[in-house]
């Protein structure tokens, strides 16, 4: 096949060779490809230049699953003329064994869709679906404006047509077409014949030798395209990927973004496709023997909740190790705390409290909702990301443990979890048995301190006991001491003072006395007047009697 004018090899002719949009390349396979909107890649299988014709197929033999994406508005082409009806499409996948012979009347097989336990079906959207037999079929995706006659004669090559550039006369007259004088404007010149042979001849030289660095750039393209295809495969069942090395650098595009870095890793961003960011960390070798790696994948892969981030994949290439997770962009609920030198962040005291429940009804899931109760031991501020309308998703599951819904206790050999936010029955049994009031006691720690606006490890760089911070909160709900929260209206400090309590009632000492996190969801959720202030652990004898409003410092 000859390749001439207005038709160019992608980045290696000169400029007057080619016209914009009808670039070939070289696939792995040496065969010539052609690129249309949008990164649909098919097979040139011939063209015509006095018709201005191009015929293409699927190298793969699946037109079908191109045609989703293709959109030749953006493009020179058009269909054929004689492709005279189009229409939309729905393609179902439809169950072998229930698959009934009248469904043909109504329904166009598709082949390459259909696999050995099910068919495929092309569906016209003018048909009622409602009443076609589909109660045993799924939806797979849409195609739109098609030649009708592609799904009704099961065609495997699309014919195209251009308008532009004209060179159809020139064509006809056994002349050969082209740009005049290396203008960048494109201004058409017809040549004599025997100049186009050697055109001809000397486009061909060039696609010789630059097949193999254009196979080098496709391979990395067919790399990058197989990790995307990956992903939604195992997407569509709701798994984590397993990517090599070599894939994870080409998703953080050789680690170029650093979001941040932590005693366990650095957190890269990075991309799975143009539509789906990703946040990849890359865990440090020397933290442990990789059971909290194993802890994170095993606990992730089976959680689906809108409070719980996505583990989207994972690394296990030798010594290096990595996860993936799905990407969000307003960071961690650290950033948002109510402090006096962070006001500007503050979120605002109504969008704290759907936090707060958010929080509360992702640790509650994980407590009642899946097959085995996970125990989280690592709740606080840092470990809650905010996706772009702000709702709250729990991260970092590598301290996790895994028990029956059934078992109220569990055995630890080590305390696990971070210094102010770990419960006192994991410092000392004196305290009890550990159980998942644990996680409890660390979302009331971490309640107290969005609301209280001082971080909790403040208190204990200062060489200070952690317990100050709450005694703190509960002195403001009995006896207003001086230094208070900053509050702008009634109805904030309403908020306020329901959360204090609800975090209050969850960092009590003793396990048995904190609620369930199914109970701090309905407090939450209920009337505060209905929710009393709990016993004071940190009272002295000269303690005055309880206040019915909490400490505010209001803007007038």
């Amino acid at each position: 096949m000859v390749i001439r004018f207005p038709f160019g090899i992608k980045g290696r002719h000169p400029q007057q060779f080619g016209y914009p949009g009808f670039d070939l390349f070289c696939s792995s396979s040496n065969e010539t490809m052609i690129e249309l909107p949008k990164s649909v890649m098919l097979k040139v299988n011939s063209i015509d230049y006095k018709q201005q014709t191009i015929a293409l197929s699927d190298s793969y033999g699946c037109l079908s699953k191109q045609l989703v994406n293709l959109n030749l508005s953006a493009s020179n082409f058009q269909f054929m003329p004689h492709y005279n009806a189009y229409g939309d499409y729905i393609i179902f996948n439809c169950s072998l064994s229930h698959t009934k012979r009248y469904l043909l009347d109504y329904m166009n097989s598709v082949p390459c869709l259909s696999t050995s336990t099910s068919n495929a079906y092309a569906v016209s959207s003018d048909n009622t679906i409602e009443y076609l037999p589909l109660s045993f079929c799924t939806k797979l995706f849409d195609i739109s404006f098609v030649p009708i006659a592609f799904f009704r004669e099961n065609v495997h090559v699309i014919l195209l047509t251009w308008s532009e550039p004209n060179c159809k006369q020139c064509e006809s007259e056994g002349n050969v077409c082209g740009s005049k004088n290396n203008t960048t404007n494109h201004e058409l010149h017809c040549f004599p014949n025997h100049k186009g042979l050697v055109l001809g001849s000397f486009l061909l030289v060039l696609l010789s030798g630059a097949v193999f660095h254009i196979y080098e750039a496709y391979k990395l393209q067919k790399e990058k395209q197989a990790i995307i295809e990956k992903f939604l495969e195992d997407y569509k069942a709701l798994k984590p990927t397993r990517y090599s090395y070599v894939e994870i650098k080409r998703i953080t595009n050789n680690f170029k973004d650093k979001l941040g870095e932590g005693a366990y890793g650095t957190v890269f961003k990075g991309s799975i496709s143009k539509d789906f960011m990703v946040a990849v960390k890359i865990l440090n070798n020397s933290q442990g023997n990789g059971e909290e790696f194993v802890n994170e994948v095993a606990t992730m892969g089976r959680i689906h909740h809108v409070n719980i981030a996505r583990l989207v994949g994972f690394c296990a290439d030798g010594f290096r190790r990595a996860l993936v997770y799905e990407f969000l962009p307003n960071g961690s609920l650290q950033k948002f705390i109510n402090s006096p030198d962070n006001r500007q962040n503050f979120l605002g005291w109504k969008r704290m409290q759907n936090i707060a429940l958010g929080i509360a009804k992702g640790i509650e899931y994980l407590h009642q909702g899946c097959d085995q109760r996970i125990l989280h031991f690592d709740i606080k501020p840092q470990n809650m990301l905010l996706d772009h309308d702000f709702t709250p998703k729990i991260c970092d599951f590598g301290l996790a443990k895994l028990c029956s819904r059934e078992q109220s206790i569990v055995s630890m050999t080590t305390a696990r979890g971070t210094l102010g936010y770990i419960a006192p029955e994991v410092f000392s049994r004196n305290f009890g048995n550990v159980s998942y009031k644990a996680d409890v006691y660390s979302y009331g720690m971490m309640l107290l301190e969005t609301i209280g606006g001082r971080k909790i490890t403040e208190d204990l760089e200062e060489n200070t006991s952690h317990v100050y911070y709450p005694e703190w909160i509960h002195n403001l709900l009995e006896e207003r001491e001086e230094k208070r929260i900053h509050i702008d209206d009634e109805g904030d400090a309403k908020i306020a003072r329901k959360l204090a309590i609800v975090g209050l009632w969850c960092i009590q000492w003793h396990a048995m006395d904190r609620p369930s996190m199914q109970v701090v969801v309905q407090m939450l959720e209920g009337d505060i007047y209905r929710t009393p202030i709990p016993p004071n652990p940190f009272a002295s004898t000269g303690s005055r009697s309880k206040s019915t409003n909490l400490g505010v410092a209001a803007d007038n």
